[in-house]
């Protein structure tokens, strides 16, 4: 079994798929929503989700009819 990627083995991915030219609000957002979509797909295995029902009646009292 392998061991998972560290934060840095993570960070220096992005960086490489980043142009040389980007700035480090570029680097910022790309970290960020990497970040982002690791925890959520890590809660959604993790079965930490809510089922589309459920999702529709919460979004019902926040959308106008």
């Amino acid at each position: 079994m392998s061991a998972s990627p560290t934060a840095k083995d993570r960070a220096r991915e992005i960086l490489d798929q980043l142009p040389d030219d980007c700035t480090i609000e570029d680097v910022q957002y790309h970290l960020y929503v990497a970040e982002t979509l690791r925890r959520r797909l890590d809660a959604a295995n993790a079965g930490n989700t809510v089922p589309h029902e459920e999702a529709e009646k919460r979004l019902d009292k926040w959308l106008v009819k």
